[in-house]
């Protein structure tokens, strides 16, 4: 027959249990909806194995989670039921002060949930494990000391609430998920309705597609073989959908050469919002940057762009083609940047804020000097890879000449040199959505080419939009890049543009 320090070990662990088990279904149940300016939100907690903070819309069916942003083992989840039309419209049109508004709410909600939560917690846990107590009291063990475990389970269960449930410390790689088969129709429609901001406004678009198509009219003046033709270079997207329908239009159905970084960070929810860059050029040619993915380079293949790396063009099965492509009667090469972002480590940022380190820049020029001659465009996404690439090609020019199409740096650029173009349009997001307070132009490139008896390029134009004034500009540079033994040099130049990076 067990002792009687056992068995009333054995009913002590049976009240804490059941204070416990009180507290855990409260955290499973107990959910309450608050207003906000911009719609009502419900407020809710799912124990589970890691903590995270969930943003979901069931609107449309897809959130985004902060995973290790609560330490408590269970998600805090907060959903957007309701959408106030106002205050959307109001946010979709730039009116930043209330974003923070919204934050400060959000906040406060969160706050005043969790107050509710550990008063409903403290009663549900107390009075069942006071229930279990007053079953089990008696020959057992005494009434009170069976209550004080119920009131000392109760009161630890409600300190881990409010000191490990509450967000904390800084919030940061998010991961992206859908579920619903409406998604794509609904992130459409975000983004024809974000259209109509005042940041860029259908006005504005018009301005710049006019500019673009005035640039690309020495290509339309003849059909014969021999006619010049245009490509437009884009790069540093950013996740900034509202510029999507600018490019579309200033591409007008040609070549679209984008140099890296289309998103924040490659998720497969980003990439599912961006994918459509794939139909904006015929074709479309991309190479990652720091802020792009394996993934988002996978996708982008079997949605029909031409993803070129150093190991040649990746196909959609995720296997690999020749490293030189066709397009446009060019012949191209890329090469992914050695930041891109994977998915195996979650997406992070593995940027390292810095110049390339020289044992980069060589692999670069290593694997670049096989194809020189070879090749007519090479896309890069930061400029600083090639730079002991382009110090090596001055001193020792190609005999046919090269462009060199790179992003990174936010700023247009055109530098020449004896049969080397660099060529970088800017940011075409503006910096990109959550950047827009930088002032930084929406921008893009148009390179104007002959390709009748090999690459000639012609015409390099940059062209600018301030988000903020409207004011739209563009730059044209004539080039002349001739072969050392041909009639004429061109002179090194270098003509910059833009906004810091």
């Amino acid at each position: 027959m067990a002792s009687p320090r056992l068995r009333r070990a054995a009913a002590t662990a049976c009240v804490v249990l059941a204070s416990v088990s009180a507290a855990a279904g409260t955290l499973s149940v107990f959910q309450i909806e608050r207003e906000l300016s911009v719609g009502a939100v419900q407020l809710s907690t799912t124990p589970a194995r890691e903590g995270a903070l969930d943003l979901y819309v069931p609107l449309v069916d897809w959130g985004v989670r902060f995973p290790g942003a609560v330490r408590l083992p269970a998600r805090l989840s907060v959903d957007l039921r309701t959408v106030d039309r106002t205050a959307a419209q109001r946010l979709a049109a730039g009116d930043l002060p209330e974003l923070a508004h919204v934050r400060d709410e959000a906040a406060d909600a969160i706050a005043a949930y969790i107050r509710l939560l550990i008063l409903v917690t403290a009663i549900s846990a107390l009075a069942l494990g006071g229930l279990v107590a007053l079953a089990i009291r008696g020959r057992v063990a005494r009434l009170s000391l069976l209550l004080a475990a119920a009131g000392l389970t109760t009161l630890a269960c409600c300190a881990a609430i409010a000191l490990l449930l509450p967000p904390r410390g800084e919030i940061g790689d998010p991961e992206y998920y859908a579920h619903g088969p409406d998604i794509p129709a609904a992130l459409r429609t975000v983004e024809l309705a974000t259209r109509s901001s005042e940041i860029l406004s259908e006005e504005l678009n018009s301005q710049l597609v006019g500019l673009a198509r005035l640039i690309a009219a020495p290509a339309r003046r003849n059909a014969g073989a021999g006619a010049p033709r245009r490509l437009t270079l884009a790069s540093d997207l950013h996740n900034n959908l509202l510029a999507l329908p600018t490019l579309e239009r200033a591409v007008d159905r040609g070549p679209l050469f984008f140099a890296g970084d289309l998103t924040a960070s490659g998720s497969p929810f980003e990439a599912a919002l961006t994918r459509r860059i794939a139909r904006i050029g015929s074709p479309s040619v991309f190479v990652t940057g720091n802020h792009d993915s394996d993934v988002l380079a996978r996708r982008l293949a079997a949605a029909g762009a031409i993803v070129l790396t150093e190991r040649g063009r990746l196909r959609g099965d995720g296997t690999y083609g020749p490293v030189v492509a066709r397009v446009a009667g060019l012949r191209v090469a890329g090469y992914s940047d050695p930041f891109e972002r994977r998915r195996a480590e979650g997406y992070r940022d593995r940027y390292d804020d810095g110049p390339p380190t020289t044992e980069r820049r060589r692999r670069f020029a290593d694997w670049l000097e096989p194809l020189v001659g070879n090749v007519d465009i090479v896309m890069v996404h930061s400029p600083g890879l090639a730079k002991l690439t382009v110090r090596e090609l001055r001193a020792d020019p190609p005999t046919r000449p090269l462009a060199l199409l790179t992003g990174h740096t936010h700023r247009a650029t055109v530098a020449t040199s004896t049969n080397v173009l660099e060529l970088n349009g800017g940011t075409a997001g503006g910096g990109g959505a959550g950047n827009l307070d930088e002032n930084q132009p929406f921008g893009m490139a148009v390179l104007t080419y002959a390709a009748a008896d090999g690459f000639r390029p012609l015409l390099a134009d940059i062209v600018e939009i301030d988000a903020h004034s409207g004011a739209a500009s563009a730059q044209r540079t004539p080039l002349d890049l001739r072969a050392p033994d041909g009639d004429a040099a061109a002179p090194a130049s270098d003509s910059v543009r833009g906004a810091k990076r």
